[in-house]
């Protein structure tokens, strides 16, 4: 690491310790040359999760889209914030293992349907109505039909 002081580039890490919920790695370094000291933090470099939408566009992957929609699903119904927050957890975990650079909205909301569908009936069948574009009420019954089916 050069020293930001002298330009020199040997420095030695005098302290290291965890930052930022342990997300980073915040060092203490000091300069051969000039004996000043700086601090750098070290963070894992992720590459950023896009996003393909249903018309083909894409963007990059939001967290809170999730969340608004499970709220959305979930309003006045007996979820409680913990079973949101680890359902969103859970989704999101499954997304990043596997390990893809480009994902389809499609398949996010297939895993946020399969996980709702074991919480709460109601909120199933509501983001279900959302993320599937019931057109009418025929398409609505069929689903519910699957779902009283299993």
């Amino acid at each position: 690491m050069k020293c930001p002081f002298c330009g020199h580039e040997n420095t030695r890490v005098i302290d290291s310790r965890p930052a930022e919920e342990n997300n980073s790695i915040r060092r203490r370094r000091v300069c051969d040359e000039c004996d000043k000291r700086f601090t750098t933090y070290e963070k894992v470099e992720t590459i950023p999760l896009i996003i393909i939408k249903k018309d083909n566009n894409r963007e990059t992957y939001d967290r809170s889209k999730i969340e608004a929609g499970v709220l959305r699903a979930c309003h006045k119904r007996p979820v409680s914030a913990n079973q949101i927050t680890r359902l969103i957890e859970e989704v999101e975990t499954q997304i990043f293992n596997m390990e893809e650079k480009e994902i389809s909205s499609s398949k996010i909301g297939e895993l946020v349907m399969s996980k709702l569908k074991d919480i709460d009936a109601v909120a199933y069948v509501r983001f279900a109505s959302v993320y599937r574009e019931f057109k009418d009420v025929n398409t609505f019954m069929d689903e519910l039909k699957k779902m009283l089916d299993k």
